[in-house]
């Protein structure tokens, strides 16, 4: 079949090849024709003996072609008949329906078969809980509690013996077979308690304990404590049972031991009314009474241990889980007692006893051990060792105590502090014998050098914490923080204290209120020096931490609280009765010029009032600069007054002038001794008069003089500058002549050689 499968080239059938673009002639083409045909008959022999060599291949190639479409034409046939069938009749839905049927029988089969199954685990628990009831009838008490634990892990019973109520979805016979079980396991409880109530029997009346081998209750005869016990430790409801016998062991046989009033006696003994029936008995023996309610902590120790022990053996039956339940039980409260009534009390109140305390230390961790042993404590439960822990801690316990003395006294000292002063220090004559009098409640300030008086409680409070500071220097670090945080707070409780309690005095002119200021001052200076005089002897963890500079600021604020509150009070009480003078006009009338006069007397009785409470107790420089305050307000405000006067007659410029003079002559007494006071304090050139120290007294007493100037005198005196060297204005000047003289040609001339006047 090559021929057929390879190209002709039409070039080779040509007799002379020739060039492939040269057109070809006409013998060329009939001899291409012809041997074209010669070609084609010899591929077509060629084809033809192919076929009959394959004849056979053929033969089986078209006959499965041939079977191949007859099949197909049966299946459409099959196809066809099979459609029919199915629209003719139809079989489908009798399928479904039987197939249906099959799957609601077999689920009917199966919840028969589970409602079977649930029907008998119902009649099973039902015939355990049936069991338990004849178990508790017959007494059979560990074995009916064994059937409800077996019980309450099939219900699925949560807690003690609570009945759950039925979840969503549960079958309501689930619910009714709890509280089935529960109403037995508060049946069994109530049981249990009623058995060991009474097996436990306190005779208060004698003060003894009796413990009952075998016990009858209810009909049921010979039962044993250990079974009771037993059933109990079961059923899961032993603290229960031991809660109320815990609680009166702990009052009637602990308090008595731990308090000292009672030794144990522990005896056994038939009960001669039963027959052989015996029991344990614990009685407790009245004791003497300790010397100065003293605790001996060594027989206590041995007392509680002979108590447990006997507990242990005739109550719990040597068996660790029920002993270790009876401690949980009572060991908490008796603790408590043990460190109130023994170790509390016997803490030294010295630190050089702390060493004495090591022998109870001592004691205590013997008795802690010895409850390790009856398994009364648990050797792994820091909780269960609160008494050794508090002696290893007694240095803690000491300072703390100390720490609780110290500011209940400072308190104390605070709450009953008094802050009159004697009249002594209100009277001139105290001026003259000033050592004497006030010689114990004067200080002198650390950084000041002057002298004030502070009261009683501020000097006892800084001896507090001045005594409480040496012992910080001599004592253990653990104690000397402590020591350091009571002096710290001692000094915050005269802040915390005092402010309240003289509420009412501070807000008046007041004794009280000058001490607290000078209490502060001292205070805040003594607190400054502190830590120069007591930080390098601390114990190098306190002087890590000791600070004390910071309550300084706070006391030297509240001082200048106090002082500042005191001035407003003068200031304002000065001003209403300067404003009583209804601006000093017409004082030429009678009736004016008495109560101007009132108004002066007013303004010296207060300032008077205030020097005689001031000038004894503040600090002098303190004193010097309020009081100059305080008189350059009124000196101030009086020049004010008067040069606010728009027309003045001459009787009323010399009533003015009077006025002046009278408060100058009742203040005397007070400007003296400034002056004095201040020429030995400030150098020779601020010391010229007193002018110089309260700059408006000359403005005041050059008007008093102006008031009886002639015009010509006012107007040098301004040229001169004398007026301005006294804090005058060219505009007061002219308004006082205008106010005084009337209208002239001098006064023209007088009010142009003011106004055109250069002072610069």
């Amino acid at each position: 079949m090559d021929v057929l499968i390879n190209s002709i080239n039409v070039r080779e059938l040509l007799s002379s090849p020739e060039s492939p673009s040269s057109p070809l002639s006409a013998p060329d083409l009939r001899l291409l024709i012809s041997r074209l045909d010669a070609h084609s008959l010899r591929i077509k022999s060629t084809v033809q003996s192919y076929l009959l060599s394959h004849h056979s291949d053929f033969s089986a190639l078209f006959s499965s072609c041939a079977d191949v479409v007859s099949k197909s034409e049966n299946l459409a046939e099959d196809f066809s008949a099979l459609l029919s069938l199915v629209c003719d009749q139809p079989v489908e839905a009798d399928v479904g329906r039987i197939v249906k049927e099959i799957v609601e029988k077999r689920r009917e089969a199966r919840e028969k078969r589970e409602i079977l199954e649930f029907l008998g685990v119902i009649l099973e628990l039902d015939g355990k809980l049936g069991v338990v009831r004849e178990d508790v009838k017959r007494g059979r008490v560990v074995e009916a509690a064994e059937g409800l634990r077996e019980l309450k892990e099939a219900l699925g019973v949560k807690g003690g013996g609570d009945a759950q109520t039925a979840a969503e979805g549960e079958p309501v016979v689930y619910a009714i077979i709890r509280k089935h079980w529960a109403d037995c396991f508060e049946e069994i409880q109530e049981l249990l308690l009623r058995f060991m109530e009474s097996a436990v029997r306190f005779n208060q009346d004698a003060n003894a304990v009796h413990l009952k081998y075998q016990i009858s209750v209810d009909g049921f005869n010979g039962l044993e404590l250990s079974t009771i016990m037993n059933a109990m430790d079961v059923a899961g409801v032993l603290d229960y049972g031991l809660a109320k016998i815990a609680d009166l062991i702990t009052k009637h046989v602990f308090m008595l031991v731990v308090t000292c009033k009672a030794n144990p006696v522990i005896e056994e003994e038939n009960n001669q009314d039963s027959g052989d029936e015996r029991e344990a008995v614990l009685k407790m023996v009245p004791s003497a009474e300790p010397e100065g309610n003293k605790v001996d902590g060594e027989l206590m120790y041995s007392n509680l241990i002979q108590i447990i022990d006997f507990f242990s053996k005739f109550l719990c039956f040597n068996n660790g889980s029920w002993m270790c339940c009876f401690g949980r039980l009572t060991w908490p409260r008796m603790s408590d007692m043990i460190i109130s009534n023994f170790l509390a009390k016997v803490v030294p109140d010295d630190a050089s006893k702390l060493a004495e305390f090591q022998q109870i230390r001592k004691l205590t961790i013997d008795f802690e051990i010895a409850l390790k042993e009856l398994k009364f404590i648990s050797s792994s439960n820091d909780k269960d060792h609160k008494l050794s822990n508090f002696a290893d801690n007694v240095e803690v316990h000491f300072a703390s105590r100390k720490k609780v003395q110290i500011l209940a006294r400072a308190r104390n000292m605070l709450l009953q502090s008094n802050f009159s002063l004697p009249q002594d220090y209100v009277t001139r004559a105290w001026r003259a014998n000033k050592e004497e009098s006030a010689g114990s409640n004067r200080v002198i300030l650390l950084f000041s050098s002057e002298e004030c008086v502070v009261s009683v409680s501020a000097k006892e409070l800084m001896e507090l914490v001045h005594q409480t500071l040496k012992d910080v220097c001599v004592s253990p670090p653990k104690v000397a923080l402590e020591f350091y945080h009571a002096a710290r707070n001692a000094l915050v409780l005269y802040e915390a204290i005092i402010p309240v309690k003289l509420q009412r005095q501070l807000d008046s002119i007041s004794q009280a209120a000058v001490l607290v200021h000078n209490d502060c001052l001292y205070l805040s200076q003594e607190i400054l020096g502190l830590a120069f005089q007591y930080r390098p002897y601390f114990p190098s963890s306190v002087k890590e931490l000791a600070v004390f500079i910071d309550l300084a600021p706070k006391f030297q604020l509240l001082a200048e609280e106090v002082l500042q509150r005191q001035i407003q009070l003068v200031m304002s009480n000065l001003k209403q009765a300067i404003d009583g003078a209804n601006g000093f006009q017409n004082t030429h009338q009678t009736k004016q010029f008495e109560s101007a006069k009132f108004c002066i007397d007013q303004i010296a009785f207060v300032i008077e009032k205030v020097h005689i409470i001031w000038e004894p107790l503040l600090l002098p420089s303190v004193y010097e600069k309020s009081m100059i305050v305080i008189l350059e307000l009124v000196f101030t405000r009086l020049a004010k007054e008067i040069l606010l006067i728009d027309d003045m007659a001459a009787e009323e410029t010399l009533q003015l002038q009077r006025l002046i003079q009278l408060l100058f002559e009742h203040l005397s007494s007070l400007l003296e001794p400034m002056l004095a006071g201040d020429e030995r304090e400030k150098s020779q050139e601020a010391q010229k008069d007193m002018d110089n120290l309260i700059l408006s007294i000359r403005k005041l007493r050059k008007l008093a003089e102006l008031l009886d100037m002639p015009l010509k005198s006012i107007t040098d005196a301004w040229e001169s500058g004398e007026l301005t060297d006294c804090n005058f204005k060219a505009s007061e000047v002219e308004d006082f002549i205008r106010a005084i003289f009337t209208d002239s040609p001098l006064r023209k001339e007088c009010l142009f050689r003011i106004e055109n006047t250069n002072l610069g």
